[in-house]
């Protein structure tokens, strides 16, 4: 595992503490700790320290939602272009975990050192000195700052813990190993925990995060839409409960983001002007970039999604498979997202550009309030609860199109496959749901919970020559089953770490 020692020179993450005292001197007070959690946010959107090559496809949470969103069914790379990504959505990356510049390394990597600079944190939570307040805003990122990894470990590592459509659990297989202290550079490395224990833990920190932020949301230490705030971990929560199957969280958390009319869905001037800026009144959480140093230049998020601007994009042009597109009613707002008629590239995306192109600028929404009306909708109609699911529905479509009513749709059925209309409104709310979060989300995680299969077709606009590698290798995604969505555990781990070997492998 690799693990930080916050303020050592030995240190995996790239981050400048206000305070430029020993680690020891950072964990004495709150607000010098701050700089700790702060430090956790800058590598979430920074290239190059969590790989060793393939830094341009390594960006941190942005480029993982691009990495799944393109192991999915709706989000098309037209063509090789650099290379960036391709493997992802060819499904041609987990023989490469050997490599310490891939993905198996990458996402390991980050979400390990994110959670041993939370622990730092946490193992300083009864003696920091600072305002009641300040203390349980810094206690209460770092614990939800950790929730999320874990949530992101047993998502790329692990098959999800509950197949819905099977209604089939799998809390027994093998997931991630659990640190909950500071891990220093003699520290022996933990066997994989099952899904149910890992699941126990993520959720204690969430329910942990949520009182603590609570507490401490008039903190002056308390950041802008570049932090976790109440509602953001509320966020987190109901993406843990969907994976689990607990409608009932789901429903709760949803409603409770939705309840606190801090945020407002966003209308035709939020959807249609380049989904670049935190100050829109629907976005929760995301990366202010604010200067062209921050940007990344080439290795960031628009330089892969603005396809009229973006280098990487312009050379694999992102498109919108036609079979999703056509679902939208005519009346749809975000048809404007994409172009059904461009000649070289159909279906070509535009819903992503640079805000400012010269300098490189657009900041990266990782979270938008629009998610959690179609999750209350989901768990809301699983639950038997209809009128609920249709209220939910309709508030968030009313801004999007005017002839959708939800009352028109009924139902829960699915098909095997995700391109398998049934004409259900569980399936309406998640078709909804797709198209909405098209290039935000990161698709698949959706479908792997789901238990539904994927079906990839050159008819959709998908590449013969990704269809011919991923036959070539394999794969076979309409298999709810499949390994092919889990990822290969480095070699670095297995070298370094006593309680887990070859055998510990995942398929």
């Amino acid at each position: 595992m690799a693990t930080c020692l916050v303020g050592l020179s030995s240190c995996q993450l790239d981050f400048n503490p206000t305070d430029s005292g020993s680690a020891d001197d950072l964990l004495k007070s709150a607000s010098s700790a701050i700089s700790i959690i702060d430090g956790v946010y800058s590598t979430m959107w920074t290239a190059g320290w969590s790989t060793s090559g393939n830094s341009h496809q390594c960006f941190g949470i942005s480029a993982y939602n691009i990495a799944l969103e393109a192991m999915g069914d709706d989000f098309i790379m037209q063509s090789m272009g650099n290379g960036w990504f391709w493997y992802d959505h060819c499904y041609n990356i987990k023989d490469y975990y050997t490599s310490s510049a891939f993905r198996s390394y990458d996402v390991w990597n980050a979400n390990y050192s994110w959670i041993a600079n939370a622990n730092y944190v946490l193992g300083a939570e009864q003696t920091m000195d600072g305002t009641e307040e300040d203390k349980a805003y810094v206690a209460g990122s770092a614990y939800a700052i950790r929730g999320l990894c874990y949530l992101n470990l047993c998502n790329w590592y692990a098959r999800p813990p509950y197949s819905a459509l099977q209604d089939k659990s799998r809390w027994s297989d093998p997931a991630v190993p659990i640190y909950t202290k500071p891990t220093y550079k003699d520290f022996t490395g933990a066997p994989r925990s099952d899904l149910k224990t890992v699941f126990e833990q993520i959720n204690a920190d969430l329910d942990k995060a949520i009182e603590l932020l609570e507490a401490g949301a008039n903190s002056k230490l308390a950041g802008n839409k570049s932090h976790i705030n109440l509602y953001v971990a509320l966020g987190f929560k109901v993406r843990a409960a969907l994976a689990a199957g607990d409608w009932n969280t789901a429903l709760e958390c949803s409603e409770r983001i939705i309840g606190s009319e801090l945020y407002e869905i966003g209308g035709e001037t939020e959807l249609m002007n380049g989904m670049n800026s935190l100050s829109l009144k629907n976005v929760m959480w995301g990366a202010g970039i604010a200067t062209t140093e921050q940007a990344g230049s080439y290795a960031s998020f628009f330089s892969h999604m603005d396809n009229t601007d973006g280098a990487y994009a312009q050379a694999a042009p992102k498109l919108i498979s036609s079979a999703l597109y056509k679902m939208m009613a005519p009346d749809d707002i975000r048809r404007g997202w994409w172009n059904p008629d461009n000649t070289e590239s159909p279906y070509l995306s535009g819903k992503f550009r640079f805000s400012n192109v010269a300098a490189w600028l657009g900041d990266y929404i990782y979270m938008r309030v629009e998610e959690f009306y179609f999750d209350a909708a989901e768990a809301a109609l699983r639950l038997g609860k209809t009128d609920k699911a249709v209220k939910y529905m309709n508030e968030v479509m009313a801004k999007r199109s005017e002839s959708y009513d939800a009352s028109d749709y009924s139902g829960t059925l699915l098909g095997a496959l995700t391109n398998s209309w049934t004409g259900s409104l569980l399936e309406n709310i998640l078709i909804q749901k797709r198209v909405e979060l098209w290039g935000e989300f990161g698709r698949v995680s959706d479908v792997r919970r789901l238990g539904q299969g994927i079906e990839r077709r050159v008819s959709d606009g998908f590449s013969d020559d990704c269809l011919t590698t991923m036959s070539r290798n394999g794969v076979n995604l309409t298999d709810p089953e499949t390994y092919d969505w889990v990822m290969t555990i480095p070699q670095d781990e297995i070298n370094n770490n006593p309680n887990i070997n070859e055998e510990d492998q995942n398929p």
